[in-house]
C-alpha cells in the first residue's frame, strides 16, 4: 500500500497543534510518541462499555473484559512472533520487564562473584537494576566497549566471557546513537558460551520487524508508550523453560493456584508473573497500536523512518560545528549532535521556542556521555508520521540557533 504520509497523520491530531504559534514539530518519539485516534477510540469504548476485573468474574462484563485482554496477548505474541502466549509477560514498561528478569534471575542463579555482561550504550533502566543486585549479593557487571562509530566491539565482547558469565544483557538499539545491535550474533556468540540475553527491544519493537524466535534471545523487553499505545504498559517476552524456571517477581491476587497459610503454589504462565490487576484498558490499547503499525505496514514504516534518518544527518552535516554522535551503517531513526560550545539544554530551549520537539541531555545514558566526553546531546528522533519538511524545519531551526550565538 502507498505510505500516504498526511493521511497518516489525520490521525494523530496532535500533530495539527500549535506550540509559541508555531506549527508543532515533535520530534521527542525516542521518549514518547503521540497515539492515534484508533488508540484513544478503542480504550474510551472499552471503559463506557465492557469495564471489569478480568479473569475472576463469571459475569458477562468480566469475561468479555478478559477476552479482549487475552486477545492482547495474542496479538502481542504475533507481533514478535513467540511460540505460545504463555510466554508473553504484562507489565508497567520496560524498565519493569527488565527489573522483573533482573530480580527473578539473581535469585534463582547468581550468587557473589557472578557476572553479567552489559554494554557502554545501555540505557540506566539496563545498568541500575544491575548495579543493585551487585550492592546485594555481589555480582559484577562487565561493560562492552564501542567503536569510533557508536558500534559495539564484538571482539572485545568475546574476551569478556568467562565461567562467571550468567547472562548478557544489552539495547536492541541505542536510544541516543541510533546504532542497530547486531544481537543475531550477540545471541549466538552468548549461547556458545551456555549464556542466556535480554535484549531492551524498547527502541527496536516501534521501528522494525522483531523476531524473537528467529533472534533466540532469551528475553525480550519492549514498552507500549513509546510504539503508540498507552503509557504504563510494558511486554516481556521470555521463552517458556526460563520462565518456568524463574521465582515469582511478586505476590498477590492473580498469580497464584492455591493459598494456605502453609503454603501457595503459585499458578501457571504467564500469570505466575502477573500479581494483581493487570492494565487490561491499556492491553487493549496496545493491541490496537500493534494493529495499527501492521496495517501500516512495518517494512513501510521502517523504511519511511530510514529515509528520515538519512536526511537529517545529511542535512545537519551542512551546519557549521555540528558534532554529530552515531555513525553506524545500520543506524535507526535517532540522530544526536552539538554545535559547536552551543549548551545542548540552551539549543532545545531555543528549537522549543520555534515550535520544535527535541531532546536535551544524558537520555538516561550517563556512561555513554562519560564515554563520549560529553555532558549531553540534543536529540531528534522520529517517528511514522514524522515528515522531510520537520526536518527541513530543524535544520534551519538550528541554523537559527547557531548564529544567536
Amino acid at each position: 500500500m502507498a505510505y500516504e504520509i498526511e493521511n497518516i497523520r489525520k490521525d494523530f491530531p496532535i500533530l495539527s497543534r500549535t506550540v509559541y504559534g508555531k506549527p508543532l514539530v515533535y520530534l521527542d518519539n525516542a521518549a514518547t510518541t503521540q497515539k492515534p485516534l484508533c488508540v484513544l477510540d478503542a480504550m474510551r469504548e472499552e471503559y463506557l462499555n465492557v469495564n471489569a476485573n478480568v479473569h475472576r468474574g463469571v459475569h458477562y462484563l468480566s469475561q468479555q473484559a478478559t477476552d479482549l485482554h487475552e486477545a492482547a496477548r495474542e496479538t502481542v505474541r504475533r507481533f514478535i512472533n513467540a511460540g505460545s502466549t504463555s510466554e508473553i509477560i504484562f507489565t508497567r514498561g520496560t524498565t519493569e520487564s527488565i527489573n522483573l528478569v533482573v530480580s527473578s534471575f539473581c535469585d534463582a542463579f547468581m550468587q557473589p562473584g557472578d557476572e553479567v555482561i552489559v554494554s557502554v550504550m545501555e540505557h540506566h533502566s539496563n545498568i541500575v537494576p544491575w548495579q543493585l543486585q551487585a550492592a546485594r549479593r555481589g555480582i559484577a557487571l562487565r561493560v562492552i566497549p564501542i567503536d569510533e562509530r557508536g558500534e559495539l566491539r564484538l571482539d572485545e565482547m568475546e574476551r569478556l566471557f568467562s565461567k562467571k558469565t550468567k547472562i548478557v544483557s544489552v539495547a536492541h538499539v541505542s536510544n541516543v546513537l541510533g546504532t542497530v545491535n547486531p544481537v543475531d550474533e550477540i545471541v549466538r556468540m552468548a549461547h556458545a558460551h551456555g549464556v542466556p540475553v535480554l535484549v531492551d527491544g524498547a527502541q527496536s519493537a516501534p521501528h522494525f520487524k522483531v523476531d524473537v524466535r528467529s533472534m533466540d534471545c532469551d528475553f525480550f523487553v519492549f514498552s507500549g508508550h513509546k510504539m503508540y499505545g498507552p503509557t504504563g504498559i510494558g511486554v516481556l517476552y521470555g521463552k517458556e523453560d526460563w520462565l518456568d524456571r524463574l521465582p515469582p517477581y511478586q505476590g498477590g491476587g492473580e498469580m497464584i493456584e492455591s493459598v494456605s497459610f502453609e503454603k501457595t503454589v503459585f499458578e501457571r504462565l504467564p500469570f505466575k508473573f502477573e500479581a494483581g490487576t493487570p492494565d487490561y484498558i491499556a492491553t487493549h490499547g496496545l493491541a490496537k497500536a500493534i494493529e495499527y503499525m501492521e496495517a501500516l505496514g512495518l517494512d513501510n514504516i521502517s523504511a519511511h523512518e530510514q529515509k528520515l534518518t538519512r536526511y537529517c544527518m545529511e542535512q545537519l552535516r551542512t551546519v557549521d560545528g555540528i558534532r554529530l554522535f552515531g555513525e553506524s551503517e545500520h543506524k535507526d531513526a535517532v540522530v544526536s549532535f552539538l554545535v559547536g560550545d552551543i549548551h545542548h539544554l540552551d539549543m532545545g530551549t531555543l528549537l522549543d521556542r520555534l515550535g520544535i520537539a527535541v531532546r536535551t541531555g544524558h537520555h538516561c545514558a550517563q556512561p555513554l556521555m562519560d564515554h563520549l566526553g560529553i555532558l549531553g546531546t540534543v536529540r531528534a528522533s522520529f517517528a511514522l508520521y514524522n515528515t522531510k519538511e520537520e526536518i527541513d524545519t530543524l535544520v534551519e531551526g538550528v541554523r537559527r540557533v547557531s548564529r544567536m550565538f
